[in-house]
């Protein structure tokens, strides 16, 4: 059974930078779809950004591109969430999420993924 642990959450100003990891246990992580899922207060959960499991499709929510970016380090079993500039309407929690043989929609939000992580939580804010 896959166990997914997120880290690295916390305050951060305007303008600021985070990375999120997402530690993998019970399975190797090289036949997984993966990515990272966000709610913000009082607003449905978004599909943030994906990787596929072949590596051949990656996707990022629109809010997002050009400033996040996610990777992945099968050989640690781990992947991350880069996020720079980051805005006050980037705060929520951050889930990790991954799915065998998973895929890497445009619309990250219909991938279905089996496994999450418990949240991190994310507070952008001067």
């Amino acid at each position: 059974q896959l166990q997914l642990v997120e880290s690295g959450g916390g305050l951060v100003q305007p303008g600021g930078s985070l990375t999120l990891s997402c530690a993998a246990s019970g399975s190797t992580l090289d036949y997984y779809g993966i990515g990272w899922f966000r709610q913000a207060p009082g607003k449905e959960r978004e599909g943030v950004s994906c990787i596929s499991s072949s590596g051949s499709s990656t996707n990022y929510a629109d809010s997002v591109k050009g400033r996040f970016t996610i990777s992945r380090d099968n050989a640690k079993n781990t992947f991350f969430l880069q996020m720079n500039s980051l805005k006050p309407e980037d705060t929520g929690v951050y889930y990790c999420v991954a799915e065998y043989l998973g895929g890497c929609p445009l619309r990250i939000s219909i991938q279905p993924y089996d496994y999450w992580g418990q949240g991190t939580r994310v507070t952008v804010s001067s």
